[in-house]
């Protein structure tokens, strides 16, 4: 695979990390860098270990779980999405929403939008590549694009401020939903 094709592969399975970064810019009231920071850590950090995983498991087991991974990550995003909208609606004084800056919270999303990655480091097992720079490659481009989504989210959190979290919520949901629907036509 080549350097080029690299680049676009991390740039494809960093997607899911950049919106819901956005997501966590929305909804934070402490998106600042040390939050960017976190989150882009945290899952760059998991968007690299996927791959891994899933080549080494390509490499020496038989792959079970393609038959349910787009289920796993479609029913974790959804269940943090619905959450998200629910409390969009409640009175504010009563409000308790979802905490982005909880590490349950976020270990959840890495997790869910990381397993797309766990799928392609399968795939990555049948191709003569250096993995270990593939998923440093990999994981530089989702900390970087993370960061950057942190930002977007926080300006469109000021001017969307009362939506936020519903809009959010929207955006976790409809990722779980491309990825049902993606798994799904193949």
């Amino acid at each position: 695979m080549s350097f080029l094709s690299t680049i676009f592969l991390a740039i494809g399975l960093a997607m899911d990390a950049f919106t819901v970064s956005i997501t966590g810019g929305i909804v934070s009231s402490s998106a600042n860098m040390v939050f960017a920071l976190k989150i882009g850590l945290l899952f760059a950090g998991f968007q690299m270990i996927m791959p891994l995983i899933g080549w080494w498991l390509g490499q020496n087991i038989v792959i079970y779980i393609t038959q349910y991974d787009h289920w796993i990550a479609f029913l974790l995003l959804c269940l943090v999405g619905a959450r998200m909208i629910y409390e969009s609606f409640q009175k504010t004084e009563k409000k308790q929403s979802i905490n982005f800056n909880s590490i349950s919270v976020l270990l959840l999303l890495a997790l869910a939008t990381s397993i797309d990655a766990f799928i392609a480091g399968v795939s990555l097992s049948f191709l003569e590549l250096d993995i270990i720079k593939t998923i440093i490659i990999i994981g530089i481009i989702t900390l970087l694009l993370s960061l950057i989504g942190v930002r977007i989210g926080k300006v469109l959190g000021y001017l969307m401020e009362r939506y936020a979290e519903l809009v959010g919520g929207i955006i976790l949901i409809s990722i779980g939903f491309q990825i049902l629907l993606g798994h799904i036509r193949g």
